[in-house]
């Protein structure tokens, strides 16, 4: 098949989402299947205004007509709501193209948080994006259930995976620290919470890898932490293998992809017990989830990284990209997912 996704997550940005359609392209093309992009860098773009570094993409219908005729994909893959998914949709819609949708982001939690929007405001919104869809991919069971619970009906499952080639255990040390050493390995902005990792009362090195946003602000108030800035490849496997703990604060993420990367290195995971973390961790006893996030912490100290990485083998890259290939509706078969 040719695939066309739109997505408003595209390098330079680095995050989850890309990470997994960046891996998505690659496994389809083992299996035969050519992926295509459109994304804010083929269109004109204005700079995010909470996000200067995400690009808003605007006049982008003309951008997505011009590619169906040229190129005739077989199958509409939108990934993101944001201005250029909306575009994506809009034309879909006057054209009566069938297409697959997929949320990777809890954004009426997040807005509901840090903003004191209603959950249900959101919900509406991201309701009247998906239900127009054909499917609508999903990471895990739990955020299914939310989206069900806000009439979001035509789901389907899509879990991910890590490339336990690359992110493995290694002797290879960037850095001494003084230990323990807690990682943090993610977008460093609101969204994330990272200074409730940061305000933890422990012993040790606290490391932070990545950039975003919010990085020069929580330099700035944690001083005694590491911020390495962004990280890729060999690099970051090396940076992974600092930690005897991965701690994940965020409240907001349908997955959390770094969570399998840093289950590879062999490094256990503390989080709070919400959704993303439940789903990847749950009861395998590869992390430790509490609503107290030093109590987590500690008690992943105890954890064998062995025990980790044997659990992260059971991800598989090439079965999530089957599983969205499955998922794929063609253009022209317009009937509703069940």
């Amino acid at each position: 098949m040719k695939i066309l996704i739109v997505t408003d997550a595209a390098p330079p940005q680095v995050n989850g989402v890309v990470r997994t359609l960046t891996q998505l392209q690659k496994e389809c093309a083992d299996l035969g299947h050519q992926v295509d992009f459109i994304t804010p860098v083929d269109c004109f773009t204005l700079p995010n205004p909470l996000y200067p570094e995400v690009r808003l993409s605007l006049f982008a219908q003309k951008k997505v007509r011009d590619y169906l005729d040229r190129e005739k994909p077989d199958a509409i893959h939108i990934a993101t709501e944001g201005p250029l998914g909306c575009a994506a949709r809009r034309v879909c819609l006057k054209e009566n193209l069938a297409f697959t949708t997929s949320y990777h982001t809890n954004f009426p939690t997040y807005f509901y948080q840090k903003m004191r929007v209603p959950r249900s405001v959101s919900y509406t919104v991201i309701r009247w994006f998906h239900n127009a869809s054909a499917g609508v991919m999903v990471a895990t069971e739990a955020v299914k259930q939310e989206l069900r619970d806000f009439r979001i009906t035509n789901l389907m499952d899509w879990t991910r995976g890590v490339d336990t080639t690359l992110f493995r255990p290694t002797d290879e040390k960037v850095m001494d620290l003084e230990g323990p050493v807690y990682i943090h390995v993610g977008r460093v902005s609101l969204e994330k919470n990272i200074n409730e990792f940061l305000d933890l009362d422990l012993d040790g090195t606290k490391v932070v890898i990545g950039g975003g946003p919010d990085l020069e602000n929580l330099k700035r108030k944690y001083p005694d932490a590491i911020f390495t800035g962004p990280k890729f490849g060999e690099e970051l496997v090396q940076y992974y293998n600092l930690g005897d703990v991965f701690v994940f604060p965020s409240r907001f993420d349908t997955f959390g992809l770094v969570l399998l990367e840093a289950l590879a290195c062999g490094v256990p995971v503390a989080a709070y017990p919400v959704n993303g973390p439940i789903d990847v961790i749950g009861d395998s006893g590869a992390g430790i989830l509490d609503h107290d996030l030093k109590k987590a912490v500690e008690g992943a100290l105890r954890i064998s990284p062995q025990y980790c990485r044997d659990y992260a083998m059971t991800f598989s890259w090439q079965n999530s990209a089957r599983q969205f290939l499955d998922n794929l509706v063609l253009i022209g078969d317009n009937r509703k997912a069940a």
